[in-house]
């Protein structure tokens, strides 16, 4: 175990390296300067030039790289462009709405995909298996920001059921839109994940022998079939997490939700080097260590995993 930990821990060290590495190259070779940005288009040569200085953007890059690098590993990301914050302080005030946004579609997408799953395998090959199975190939195959502009013009704007856009502090019903939306995908493999794994555990020899001893239908599903079945779906619901909290950016834009997703978009229209730098290792981070626990936790549900 002790050896299973410090190898993923070293292999998380260097991919938040390479994740870091690749956003600052990729910050200086797209187009535009931040300290224009700042200043406005109208801005003199000199001031921007001195603005350009301050931030030390007319360094080379390599000496650039170095410092960002030393500073992001003790915890320093430096200060907003933008703001004049920060960055840290600003990702960490804005990180609660993103996890309640984030945890509720969890827990949502969770259940329904789950339940939709058991009747998808309880009554394989009728219509509710058939309906069941092509909302989760929609769920999987249909783009998130694409179902979340069809739920703010359906029943934002054209029913008036819910709100477009706004947080939770105005009403529970500012949640309801972007959860359902960030929900979907992980809701459809849910589903699919929970039926694939029923009907494999429901062929199994004591299935057939609960069934024939005269149990019950919902004792042989639930204690006999569930059960059983739980290992690769609990594997499933932990990996979305970290899914969805990558897929929370474009929800929060669309909705105008105030969570890091949307900081970082408002970052990089504004060309705000630390803020985007931030938010990326933010994601980076989330990433690693949930499915860091993820590796542990399946192989502790699963004892034909080993951890070698």
């Amino acid at each position: 175990m002790s050896a299973f930990i410090i190898r993923n821990f070293i292999y998380s060290i260097f991919i938040i390296i390479g994740v870091l590495t690749v956003t600052f190259c990729l910050l200086y070779i797209i187009p535009g300067d931040p300290a224009r940005m700042m200043l406005g288009q109208r801005a003199d040569v000199a001031s921007v030039e001195s603005v350009r200085e301050e931030l030390g953007l007319n360094k080379p890059i390599y000496v650039q790289y170095i410092k960002f690098m030393s500073n992001a590993f003790q915890g320093d990301l430096g200060r907003s462009y933008a703001t004049n914050r920060e960055v840290v302080q600003t990702i960490l005030d804005k990180l609660p709405a993103t996890a309640l946004l984030s945890l509720s579609a969890l827990f949502i997408s969770s259940i329904l995909g789950i339940l939709i799953g058991i009747i998808s395998a309880v009554k394989q090959y009728t219509w509710l298996d058939n309906v069941s199975m092509i909302f989760a190939l929609s769920g999987i195959s249909f783009p998130s920001f694409a179902f979340g502009l069809i739920m703010a013009l359906v029943f934002g704007h054209l029913l008036k059921w819910f709100p477009i856009s706004g947080y939770i502090n105005e009403g529970p019903q500012y949640l309801v839109l972007p959860m359902l939306t960030l929900a979907l995908r992980p809701m459809a493999i849910t589903a699919r994940i929970t039926r694939s794994s029923m009907m494999d555990v429901m062929s199994q020899d004591y299935v057939r022998t609960a069934k024939a001893k005269g149990l019950s239908r919902s004792k042989v599903i639930f204690k006999h079939t569930l059960r059983n079945a739980l290992n690769p779906v609990v594997t499933t619901i932990s990996a979305s997490l970290a899914a969805t909290l990558g897929g929370v950016f474009f929800i929060e834009y669309i909705f105008n939700w105030p969570g890091i997703g949307l900081l970082a978009i408002d970052a990089i229209f504004k060309l705000d080097f630390p803020m985007i730098q931030g938010t990326v290792l933010f994601s980076a981070i989330v990433f690693v260590v949930i499915n860091f626990f993820v590796d542990i936790v399946y192989a502790l549900l699963d004892p034909k995993v080993k951890l070698s």
